[in-house]
C-alpha cells in the first residue's frame, strides 16, 4: 500500500484529463493523473484528426504524445494502469482516491473517465475500426473522409439523424438503417430527414425494420449484412463505410453512490462551473451531462475545471454559493 498527497487528482488521462492537468500543473499545483489503461482515451484510436484548432492534420497517438509530454514538462505525474475504485472525504476534509491498495489524497478531484461508444457487437466491427478502414462512431469527426463515397449509418435517435444529415454533406449516398418503422427522435429532425430522402437526387434513403448483422470487406469496408427483423430476409448491402450511432456509455460505474448520476450513468453537474454533487469534485468531458462529445470541447472542459479549482482553493465556501449568471450551483 502506498499513500501520496496532491493538490489536484485527475481521474482519466484522455483529452479532458490532459487539458485539466495542463492548466493545473502550470498553476504550480501538484497534479497527478490516474489512468486505468494508458493516456489518450478514445482519441488514441483515431487515425486522422483535422478539426483540432491550430493543427491541420495529426493522428490520435501523435496528438496524445504531444499533450502528454506537455503536461509532464510542467510537473504532472501520470499513473498508468491505475484504476480508481473509490473516492471519499477524509476526516481532515480532503479527498481520498483509492486505486486498489494505493491511495491518493488531494484537495480537489477532476472526474474525466470519458465514455465509450455503444457498439453493435457484430463481426467486422472491431476489425475495420482498428484498421481505420471504414467503421466510425462520429460523423462530425470523420464525415469529410468519405466525400463522394457511399456510407451506411445505423441508429434511430436524435444523434443518428443529425449525424446522417451531416454525412449527406459529403457522401454521395447515405443509407440510414433503423430497426423500427418509426423514429424516436424529435419530430423536427424526422421531418428534415424525410424531406431529404424525398429529394430527387436520391442521396439519402432509409432502411426500416432492419439491422446490421455483419460488416464485411477485404482490408476495408465493402458491404454490410442487413437483416429485416420482420421477414428475416438478409442481403449484402454495398457501401464504403459504416457509421454507428446507437448511443454512448459513460465510464462511470465506479462512481455509483459517490456522485450523482443520471439514469444513463452521466455525471450530473452545474454545467457553468462543472461542480458535481460532492464538494471538491469537478467533472470534465464526455462523461458529464450536456457534453458535446468532441475532442476540443473535452479539452475545454478540462481547462474550465482547472480554472474553477483555483476559485475553490481561494474560497471553499464558493462551492455552495450561487452565481448571479448561472443560477443555483446544483440547479439540475
Amino acid at each position: 500500500m502506498s499513500d501520496a498527497s496532491y493538490d489536484v487528482i485527475i481521474v482519466g488521462g484522455g483529452p479532458a484529463g490532459l487539458g485539466a492537468a495542463l492548466y493545473s500543473s502550470r498553476d504550480r499545483f501538484r497534479t497527478v493523473i490516474l489512468e486505468k489503461m494508458m493516456p489518450g482515451g478514445q482519441i488514441f484510436n483515431t487515425n486522422r484528426i483535422e478539426n483540432y484548432p491550430g493543427i491541420a492534420r495529426i493522428d490520435g497517438p501523435g496528438l496524445v504524445d504531444q499533450m502528454q509530454k506537455q503536461v509532464e514538462s510542467f510537473g504532472t505525474e501520470i499513473k498508468a494502469a491505475s484504476e480508481v475504485t473509490d473516492i471519499k472525504r477524509t476526516a481532515g476534509g480532503r479527498l481520498e482516491v483509492s486505486c486498489g491498495k494505493d491511495r491518493y489524497v488531494g484537495r480537489a478531484v477532476v472526474l474525466a473517465p470519458g465514455s465509450s461508444y455503444r457498439k453493435l457487437g457484430v463481426p467486422g466491427e472491431e476489425e475495420f475500426r482498428n484498421a481505420g478502414a471504414g467503421v466510425s462512431y462520429c460523423g462530425t469527426c470523420d464525415g469529410p473522409f468519405f466525400r463522394d463515397r457511399e456510407v451506411v449509418a445505423v441508429g434511430g435517435g436524435n444523434t443518428a439523424i443529425e449525424e446522417a444529415l451531416h454525412l449527406a454533406k459529403f457522401a454521395s449516398k447515405v443509407t440510414l438503417v433503423h430497426r423500427r418503422n418509426e423514429f424516436r427522435a424529435d419530430k423536427v429532425l424526422v421531418e428534415e430527414l424525410l424531406a431529404k430522402t424525398a429529394e430527387p437526387n436520391g442521396k439519402m434513403t432509409i432502411r426500416y425494420d432492419s439491422v446490421v448483422t455483419a460488416i464485411q470487406g477485404e482490408g476495408k469496408v465493402q458491404s454490410v449484412r442487413l437483416r429485416n427483423v420482420k421477414t428475416g430476409d438478409e442481403e449484402d448491402y454495398p457501401c464504403d463505410g459504416a457509421f454507428i450511432f446507437v448511443g454512448m456509455v459513460p465510464n462511470t460505474d465506479f462512481l455509483k453512490g459517490i456522485v450523482e448520476l443520471t439514469d444513463q450513468g452521466f455525471i450530473r453537474c452545474d454545467c457553468a462551473h462543472l461542480r458535481t454533487s460532492l464538494p471538491g469534485v469537478f467533472v470534465a468531458g464526455d462523461c458529464r451531462v450536456g457534453a458535446t462529445m468532441q475532442l476540443i470541447t473535452a479539452v475545454a472542459d478540462g481547462v474550465n475545471a482547472a480554472m474553477m479549482i483555483k476559485q475553490y482553493f481561494r474560497d471553499p465556501q464558493w462551492w455552495k454559493k450561487a452565481d448571479a449568471q448561472a443560477g443555483t450551483p446544483f440547479g439540475w
